[in-house]
Order: C-alpha cells, then sequence, then structure tokens
C-alpha cells in the first residue's frame, strides 16, 4: 500500500472516531463513491439512496450509542480492569508519545483521552508522514492491534447503520493489512 493511502485512510478513521459526522463531511462522503464503495457495498448504497436528514440522523444516533454511551474508545479504559483511563507518563500511550519525540496537546482536541481510538490513529498518520517504519510497527504491535482489533469485532454487533457495521469490519481488515504491511517493511 502506498504511503500516501495508508496517511489518508488513517486520516479519515481518526475523523471517523473523533465525533459525530455533520453535514459537511456527509456531503464530502457522498461525493466520493469510491470510498463509500471501499468502506462496504452496503454502506455505499444506504448513504447514496437514503435521504441526507435520516442518514445523518441515524448515524449520530449510532455513533453516540456505540462510543459515548456504552464504551468510550480509549485504549485504557478497554484494557485496565479496573476501567479506568489513565492520565499523564502512567498512561503507556503518553509514555510511548514521549519515547517517541512526540508532543501531544491534548488543549487542541475535545478528547479528554491521550489513548483515545481517534488521536492513537492520528498518530500513526503522523509516525507514517514522518517514514518512522519502525515506530510504525511497534505502535501497532503494542497498542493499536492490541485492542482496536477485538474492539471492533465486538462493536460490530452495537452497530444499527450499514456505515458504522461495515467501517467496524473495514478497520479490523485494515489493521491486520497494515501491520502485515509494517512487520515486512521491517524485516
Amino acid at each position: 500500500m502506498q504511503t500516501q493511502q495508508r496517511i489518508f485512510i488513517y486520516a479519515f478513521l481518526s475523523r471517523l472516531f473523533t465525533d459525530t459526522i455533520d453535514e459537511a463531511f456527509l456531503k464530502d462522503l457522498k461525493n466520493n463513491p469510491d470510498l463509500l464503495e471501499t468502506i462496504g457495498q452496503d454502506t455505499f448504497e444506504w448513504v447514496v439512496n437514503t435521504p441526507s436528514d435520516r442518514v445523518l440522523r441515524d448515524l449520530n444516533i449510532d455513533f453516540t450509542s456505540m462510543f459515548v454511551m456504552n464504551t468510550q474508545p480509549v485504549e485504557s479504559f478497554i484494557l485496565d480492569a479496573k476501567q479506568e483511563t489513565l492520565v499523564g507518563l502512567q498512561n503507556p500511550v503518553m509514555q510511548f508519545y514521549f519515547q517517541h519525540g512526540y508532543d501531544v496537546d491534548m488543549n487542541q482536541t475535545t478528547i479528554m483521552a491521550p489513548d483515545h481510538l481517534s488521536i492513537e490513529l492520528g498518530f500513526m498518520q503522523a509516525l507514517i508522514t514522518k517514514d518512522e517504519i519502525q515506530a510504525q510497527k511497534d505502535f501497532l504491535m503494542e497498542h493499536i492491534g492490541r485492542w482496536v482489533i477485538p474492539y471492533m469485532m465486538g462493536m460490530r454487533s452495537m452497530a444499527q447503520t450499514p456505515l458504522y457495521q461495515e467501517l467496524c469490519d473495514f478497520v479490523v481488515e485494515f489493521l491486520i493489512s497494515d501491520l502485515d504491511y509494517v512487520s515486512g517493511a521491517c524485516a
């Protein structure tokens, strides 16, 4: 997979898990049929053939139910038996950012957890942009791959809309493929 494709996919996924989809983002999705078909055929047909106001309503209900009310897509919350969000350098993800010379400015986002799925995906985008292949592999192995793949497999059954159902499948397939890619590049 080409570097620009990987950067785009991680940026796109980071945005999808940051917040609910707004009208402008939905318009962009509707204007990108190839991207919709990449996520899945049911997603393409549903987004293209359903009135935008209904799509927005259903997606926002689904997002809120899946990623706000029932569970938070936060690594320490998912992996820690106490289900606590770890902060500062007690958070292993923050330690990873720090060890690799990255300063995550949490004041630039409404997300309060440095190990939120959206921030981790954005971090991968930065690692790819800087061509830090070993760090990409390490981050996928130690963090994203450890929790996001099983998390998405579990979230799939909660999804009510075609976009979030197929997005869960897409994320699993993409991350497995990307881990295979970076593992081969590091060999």
